[in-house]
């Protein structure tokens, strides 16, 4: 439940009434009726173009209301012409609480790609909040497998609950895929809404037994950093780090960076990087993958 700080009632209200001074009735497609003795709305209007009862809306910019419901804050965020930075203040000084923005799968930014291409012996990737592969470099593909991050290839979920080579490759493949049950829960904690998440979790849920079972004893747990050991066909076993980096946006991803763990793990990502951009040199194809 969301709590306001002390003198939220008050700053919503002064909020509300700068926001509606600025506005003139051709702003928001009214007619301008009759002469206003001052600029701006009235809050009859804003409560007509929210939906809202004049009477409510009178006594919310009176501070004389709880707290408002963020369904109806959008309303009135709508009404008032609001910018995402304004939207996001109506709702911390209303509600206490910050909504999470509508998520559409944005491109990865451009200085984003740069930093994954400018990290050549280190395999890295972006990830979502649904665990879908966003964007990845040259070096995870050498590590992972040339589809990784490819159409059918790109849930980092369904690649350890689904018969594919990254599964196949987990030596430490139990513990690894009960802390992406984790993941996955309080990932749907933040975004309760999200439809692809949902059916990305009821999949899950139907084709692993695995999967059904973790999710079902409410495992939570927030992979930020760790040590797994992987085995790799053509290098054998390799220890490595990982750590997620919170990436610029606020849409809810990370960069996941893939550290060697020792010195052999040091020398088999050299290996294996080297290799792959040898091979898709000899292709034509450029080793850094957007």
């Amino acid at each position: 439940m969301a709590v306001r700080q002390a003198g939220g009632q008050a700053e919503l209200a002064h909020f509300l009434r700068a926001m509606r001074a600025r506005l003139t009735p051709q702003d928001v497609g009214l007619p301008p009726g009759a002469r206003r003795r001052t600029p701006g709305l009235r809050r009859q209007e804003v409560a007509q173009l929210a939906s809202v009862s004049i009477d409510w809306y009178i006594r919310l910019e009176q501070g004389r209301v709880g707290t408002p419901g963020a369904a109806v804050l959008d309303a009135l965020a709508g009404a008032l012409r609001l910018s995402p930075a304004e939207v996001r203040h109506l709702h911390l000084i209303g509600r206490g609480e910050v909504p999470l923005p509508v998520y559409d799968r944005p491109l990865v930014g451009s200085s984003l790609r740069a930093l994954l291409a400018g990290m050549p012996l280190l395999p890295a990737y972006v990830l979502d909040f649904r665990l879908d592969v966003l964007a990845h470099n040259a070096a995870a593909a050498a590590l992972f497998g040339a589809d990784f991050g490819t159409p059918g290839a790109d849930n980092l979920a369904r690649a350890l609950f689904l018969p594919t080579p990254v599964r196949a490759m987990q030596l430490d493949w139990a513990r690894v895929a009960r802390e992406t049950v984790g993941n996955l829960r309080a990932n749907r904690a933040r975004h309760r809404d999200d439809l692809p998440l949902r059916e990305l979790i009821a999949e899950l849920r139907s084709a692993s037994a695995d999967f059904a079972t973790w999710w079902d004893d409410h495992t939570v747990k927030e992979r930020d950093h760790g040590t797994k050991r992987v085995l790799h066909p053509a290098v054998g076993e390799l220890t490595v780090n990982y750590d997620a980096l919170a990436a610029p946006g606020g849409f809810d991803q990370c960069l996941i960076a893939v550290t060697p763990a020792d010195p052999a793990a040091e020398r088999a990502l050299r290996t294996l990087v080297s290799g792959h951009v040898a091979a898709r040199a000899t292709t034509g194809v450029r080793p850094i993958v957007a």
